[in-house]
């Protein structure tokens, strides 16, 4: 045979055998049953083995929650005195959220004041680093619900006292809301309204300037008149007068008397410099004035600075600042006290304040500024100068100042801004 036809035969069959192997399947039928089998078991199995972790790990990441902090409970206070011959406060703290809240109400009491009558459940209680005294209540509020409180103080004098009230978390540090109000003695009322207010009191002055304009007016048209009435003479003596044209009779010239040169420039020389004196020294008392190491600031290019005690609402340029608690930590070295105040926005635009400009002065004359990173933890992470206060919105906020020693603050003093003139504020 020859070569080529033994290849071609060769070639045949296996393309043959290839063909045979293409048509037949590559696996037996019970193994296929076996594997069919398997892959239908093998789900069943998966998700039976443990219901806590997922089958196959997803192609997406799941996204992190981001946790948001509790929602503060709704909790309001209102103080109101009461006409009696001694001080006497309703408090009322009501609950306006859907929960129940815990809170406990402190009422800070001046110097010299002691509480006579409290109601069921408050306590007198004085402060450990505080010179004062307070009446506490705990109290536990339905959703909805409204609790009055009711103290009566005892004073040796019959001055206005004011008792300012807050409403607290049950730590005792984060402040819910805070009131104040002030007890007058009912005669010191009564003188009060009867004193004439506003532009009342000012008649008397706005009379005196009427009748002294009233009495140059009437010296101006008399002095007029008598000026008037020798011209008047002097034309009238001509007589009748002619169709005949008079020729005209040359006044002769005189000459405008005007001040020498040596008089002009002397005086105005002194009034330039004394301008400028003025402006001067002026601008140079007013920047004295807003030293910042001053102690206190008595001036500010904005507003007139004012002066109180706790539980007053006093106002500056910008803010209402009403300063309702302060309690210091007992100790010796390095402790915190912290102020509960109150930051009204009075204009229609929103303000920025900085802790750096809120001071706390003690007795030897030193100051400290607000400890920002401590502020920051006790208003629970929130950064409170971060934000511009919002116009026409109230904030109840601690300030905290670091202070090192067994001094205690005196005094403290805040501004809305480095311009203004700020607040001054006496702490027991």
């Amino acid at each position: 045979m020859p070569a080529s036809t033994r290849h071609h035969k060769a070639l045949a069959a296996i393309v043959h055998c290839v063909g045979l192997l293409t048509a037949l399947p590559v696996l037996p039928a019970d193994t296929a049953a076996d594997s069919s089998a398997a892959r239908q078991l093998q789900p069943a199995a998966a998700t039976t083995s443990d219901p806590n972790l997922p089958s196959a790990p997803p192609a997406v990441p799941t996204p992190t929650r981001v946790v948001k902090p509790a929602a503060r409970p709704k909790v309001s206070v209102r103080v109101a005195p009461e006409q009696s011959p001694d001080p006497r406060y309703r408090i009322e703290v009501r609950n306006t959220g859907s929960t129940s809240v815990e809170t406990t109400v402190r009422q800070e009491l001046p110097q010299g004041v002691s509480a006579s009558t409290v109601s069921d459940g408050g306590r007198v209680v004085s402060p450990d680093g505080s010179r004062s005294t307070e009446v506490t209540w705990r109290l536990r509020l339905p959703p909805g619900g409204t609790t009055t409180l009711g103290t009566t103080l005892t004073t040796a004098s019959q001055q206005p006292v004011t008792a300012p009230a807050c409403a607290f978390a049950s730590d005792g540090r984060q402040p819910y809301d805070c009131a104040s109000a002030t007890w007058t003695a009912p005669g010191d009322s009564a003188l009060n309204a009867q004193e004439p207010t506003g532009w009342r009191r000012q008649a008397p002055a706005l009379l005196a300037a009427g009748t002294a304009l009233l009495v140059l007016g009437l010296v101006a048209l008399i002095t007029w008149r008598r000026r008037r009435r020798p011209v008047a003479a002097a034309l009238a003596s001509d007589g009748p007068g002619t169709i005949y044209p008079r020729p005209a009779t040359p006044r002769p010239p005189t000459r405008r008397r005007k001040p020498p040169v040596w008089l002009v420039v002397p005086v105005a020389a002194t009034v330039l410099a004394g301008t400028v004196g003025a402006a001067a020294w002026s601008a140079t008392r007013r920047v004295t004035a807003i030293d910042t190491d001053s102690q206190p600031t008595t001036g500010a290019w904005k507003g007139t600075g004012v002066q109180g005690v706790l539980g007053m609402p006093l106002r500056e340029d910008a803010f209402e600042f009403t300063v309702y608690q302060m309690s210091c930590e007992p100790g010796r070295g390095a402790r915190q006290c912290q102020a509960t105040v109150g930051v009204r926005n009075l204009t229609r635009e929103h303000q920025s304040w900085h802790g750096k400009l809120q001071r706390a002065y003690l007795a030897n004359g030193n100051w400290v500024t607000t400890d920002e990173s401590a502020t920051r933890r006790a208003n629970q992470g929130r950064d409170v100068f971060a934000d511009p206060v919002a116009a026409g919105s109230r904030l109840v906020l601690p300030l905290v100042f670091t202070i090192n020693g067994r001094e205690v603050p005196q005094r403290l003093e805040l501004r809305s801004g480095v311009f203004s003139a700020g607040v001054r504020v006496d702490v027991p």
